[in-house]
């Protein structure tokens, strides 16, 4: 669970706790020998249920195996003691784009309501970028696309942007569709079993990125960024995390003789807040091709720990008013490696003539994306009548 959805979605069933709920989390596990296992994280009952793989295997095994999943969970759930269980409401999270298939039959089952959280809108981001026609495979995804909002009640998107997408969808009797801004809860700094200070970067003024390193986030931009900040002894950059181009991103630092950046593979959520702390600037990167808008979670856990944002997001991003707005960083919208470069050293003279930009990272954290707020909405978005 080292992805920041899988921290959102923690951080969320515990504020559900909190408030006096009774939440389980229900995770998808090709690891299991046996149909499911039970386990407590935090107070939280987390059920584990046997299905398919479908991380770091080609694509087409994983959208198989991402198809096969909801049906495999459901088939692994009524073999454990929760398999007659009622619940009172259904929250899942998007992507995926296939959980539709368990999501309506728990509350089919439970004749209760249920809230999709949608973080991104696939598969039109993927046909934003040139991944993806409009072919066969594009109809495919859409039709799994339209089951998932077809077993909804509530839909919370990302941002105001985005609500126009569901205007057809939430024209229909007793669906809503609203904005659900993104949420973080606090967390403490336990350490890190990764050391800056022990790095060839130690000393220098870090740029971190931690998280995916996919196609949706463009890396090539901030490969070509480390190589043109080369000759910056006071600039170091950090990479940390998984994804289908960490290989190709390796491969590209050490071609290119790249002495200025450390990559590493994931590390546990708790050692986040760790690993932010030895650093100064957090990078955010999605391609430039995207035309939906995206919020990562990766930006609240910079904001969290204080640390300024360097962006490199598509024009007319709603992050980028956040970013602009709350002065927390310097966004790029142009995809120039030179614009980039620009504002990555406007960056650093800034942190060295000690603007405090901590203090106003913070303050977008607890006023912007509140983890009992975000709770607060989805709660009332399965209490509202059917009607």
């Amino acid at each position: 669970m080292a992805s920041s959805a899988a921290v959102q979605l923690r951080d969320l069933a515990q504020e559900m706790l909190r408030q006096g709920h009774s939440p389980m989390m229900m995770i998808p596990s090709s690891d299991l020998t046996l149909p499911w296992s039970l386990e407590t994280m935090d107070g939280v009952p987390v059920l584990r249920l046997k299905a398919p793989r479908t991380k770091d295997i080609g694509y087409l095994r994983r959208t198989i195996g991402e198809f096969l999943m909801p049906f495999a969970m459901l088939r692994s759930l009524r073999k454990s003691p929760f398999g007659k269980q009622t619940w009172d409401g259904v929250v899942w999270y998007s992507p995926t784009i296939f959980l539709g298939p368990i999501a309506k039959a728990l509350k089919k089952a439970s004749g209760c309501r249920s809230y999709l959280i949608v973080r991104d809108i696939f598969p039109e981001w993927a046909v934003d970028m040139g991944l993806l026609g409009r072919g066969l495979p594009y109809r495919f995804f859409k039709m799994i696309e339209r089951y998932q909002y077809a077993a909804a009640d509530t839909i919370g998107v990302q941002t105001q942007a985005n609500m126009a997408y569901f205007d057809a969808w939430a024209s229909k009797p007793g669906r809503d569709a609203e904005v659900l801004q993104n949420w973080l809860s606090d967390a403490s700094d336990i350490g890190c079993s990764i050391s800056v200070k022990d790095s060839v970067i130690a000393g220098r003024t870090i740029f971190v990125y931690a998280g995916n390193m996919g196609v949706a986030q463009g890396m090539g931009i901030l490969i070509d960024l480390v190589e043109r900040l080369r000759d910056r002894n006071d600039i170091g950059f950090l990479f940390v995390g998984r994804g289908s181009d960490v290989q190709l991103i390796r491969k590209k630092f050490e071609e290119r003789k790249l002495l200025n950046v450390v990559l590493y593979d994931e590390i546990a959520p708790i050692e986040i807040r760790g690993l932010y702390a030895q650093c100064h600037i957090g990078i955010v990167a999605l391609d430039p091709r995207h035309k939906t808008h995206n919020i990562p979670g990766k930006f609240l856990s910079y904001m969290q720990a204080g640390l300024p944002v360097l962006a490199s997001i598509n024009a007319g991003n709603d992050l980028d008013n956040i970013i602009t707005r709350e002065n927390v960083g310097r966004v790029c919208t142009d995809h120039s490696v030179e614009t980039l470069k620009r504002l990555a050293e406007d960056l650093v003279s800034a942190i060295a003539e000690k603007e405090n930009f901590a203090v106003r990272c913070n303050a977008v954290t607890s006023t912007l994306f509140s983890t009992e707020v975000a709770v607060k909405r989805i709660v009332n978005g399965l209490k509202q009548s059917s009607d």
